[in-house]
């Protein structure tokens, strides 16, 4: 399990500094998320594309990023435009979908589509430890920023022993059904994985006193924002302010 696909790359995105990365990106979405305007949620996508050709991501993957969050979509183009008053498009049996909620789903989906594409292209083009090292810089608190980074970076041990355990499940013969024995099957497998991710943290913590850790990590490399940095952010704000005027 990788979970920083976008992280490894050459292109311009990748070059800039996650400080001026986050603090660009942080009030676009916030703007974006609480706008009610179709031309502004219309905008912001295209600048989400925009940033995703300048990141240079993988499309495959970036697909199959897009494809869950639509999955979940899906179930508002179902409910929404049947539960919200307005003019009314057509009829199913004693429901009714109206205009205006076809149009608040439409905008709901265009707004979730640019935030995700824009915060792929901006965060996911970071490496962990220099996004751990960007909040620091940022004055984000320390133990806050510590309980991130770890359960980021210990996902992939936690996924990496459920499907050990699952497949030693399927080994013994461990077919899923609606039956007492399948529910019993994932207690015990849920119930194994918290035993050995409180096992893996003592030995984790051992290991780090060892290495006479402190309560922080020291910092190699310290950010440098260029002045192309300070231009990419400029025109984030810049784009972020017209977007308030659309």
């Amino acid at each position: 399990m990788h979970l920083e696909p976008f992280a490894e790359g050459k292109s311009f995105i990748h070059s800039l500094d996650p400080r001026i990365k986050i603090i660009g990106l942080l009030p676009f979405i916030t703007f974006v998320a609480v706008s009610d305007k179709i031309k502004v949620s219309l905008l912001s996508l295209i600048l989400g594309i925009c940033l995703m050709f300048l990141s240079k991501l993988n499309f495959k993957i970036l697909i199959s990023r897009l494809y869950i969050v639509n999955i979940f979509i899906l179930f508002l183009w179902v409910v929404l435009p049947f539960t919200f008053p307005g003019e009314k498009v057509f009829s199913v049996g004693s429901l009714t979908a109206s205009k205006e909620g076809f149009i608040y789903v439409f905008n709901i989906t265009l707004k979730t589509n640019a935030i995700i594409l824009s915060t792929i292209a901006l965060i996911g083009t970071i490496p962990v430890f220099k996004i751990t090292h960007a909040l620091r810089h940022l004055k984000i608190p320390k133990k806050l920023v510590m309980l991130f980074f770890f359960c980021y970076r210990y996902l992939t041990v936690l996924h990496r022993d459920y499907n050990v355990l699952y497949n030693a499940m399927k080994v013994r013969a461990f077919k899923p059904k609606n039956s007492l024995q399948t529910y019993k099957g994932y207690a015990y497998l849920i119930s194994m994985l918290i035993m050995k991710s409180y096992e893996h943290s003592q030995r984790m913590y051992n290991a780090m006193l060892c290495r006479g850790f402190n309560g922080k990590f020291p910092i190699l490399n310290k950010f440098k924002a260029k002045r192309i940095d300070y231009i990419f952010l400029f025109l984030m704000f810049f784009i972020t302010l017209l977007l308030n005027y659309a």
